[in-house]
């Protein structure tokens, strides 16, 4: 798919000097950035989440709570 970004120039000439150096296109380049970009928030979500549990105690208690529940 075809997607049309607007660039200020500053930006337009790093990208230039950038695909020069590294011999490939700006959509290549682009496409790179973007999936760095996507992996580092993919990776800061993850870690966002990582221990979200531990203000509510010991989760094995939380869902014996909850199985004692439907025994009733």
């Amino acid at each position: 798919m075809r997607t049309i970004i607007d660039l200020p120039d500053h930006q337009l000439t790093a990208l230039g000097e950038l695909c020069e150096r590294e011999n490939i296109s700006r959509a290549e380049a682009i496409r790179r950035a973007l999936d760095a970009m996507l992996a580092e928030k993919q990776a800061a979500t993850r870690e966002a989440a990582f221990g979200a549990w531990a203000k509510r105690g010991d989760s094995r208690d939380t869902v014996a709570a909850m199985r004692e529940e439907w025994s009733r």
